[in-house]
């Protein structure tokens, strides 16, 4: 879906690759202490810290592709670290959000759950030769949604973090069955 941007990110990003001469491993695995700071922020009903922390988090997860596309540095393992690392992010948010008691924990499985699933949909797919970057609702979106869910429920009241908590869940079951469906055609 943020797919078309691109060729916007990678301008802005290059300037920033060129300077940051390092192992871009490095840069990934970074991402999921980030994460652990929105999940305290989550859990310590500062919301604004959260929603910052997913920000950094998050320009850290394309800063890393950034500097192995850049430094020639892109490999197998970067990519497969740079996956492994989404998903405890992902997890860390959410267990955050459980904690705060934004939502119940059941649903806070279901998102870490679906989350997860998302990406486990697309990585299947590709091992069996089908490109799966489809669906409504991919990472970014996700957590895109989540900042935004957090700055309305900072500025108005908690319930509607909870509200956007369960349209996520839904969005990302939606977007799993997506990849469902494109893997079928295209495996047919």
């Amino acid at each position: 879906m943020l797919e078309s941007l691109r060729p916007l990110l990678t301008k802005i990003l290059n300037p920033v690759a060129r300077n940051l001469n390092i192992n871009p491993n490095i840069v990934t695995v970074i991402s999921p202490f980030i994460a652990i700071l929105a999940a305290y922020g989550f859990a310590n009903h500062l919301l604004i810290l959260g929603c910052i922390a997913i920000l950094l988090s998050g320009f850290l997860d394309v800063v890393d592709g950034a500097v192995a596309r850049y430094h020639n540095r892109a490999s197998k393992f970067g990519a497969f670290l740079d996956s492994t690392m989404d998903r405890f992010a992902d997890a860390i948010i959410y267990i955050g959000i459980i904690f705060g008691g934004y939502c119940d924990w059941f649903v806070g499985v279901l998102a870490i759950h679906s989350a997860i699933t998302v990406s486990y949909v697309r990585a299947r797919a590709e091992s069996q030769g089908v490109d799966c970057s489809i669906g409504i609702a991919e990472r970014a979106v996700r957590m895109i949604i989540l900042m935004i869910g957090a700055l309305i429920g900072y500025f108005t009241q908690p319930i509607y973090f909870t509200y956007v908590i369960y349209i996520l869940v839904i969005l990302s079951y939606i977007t799993v069955g997506q990849r469902i469906n494109h893997v079928r055609k295209a495996l047919k």
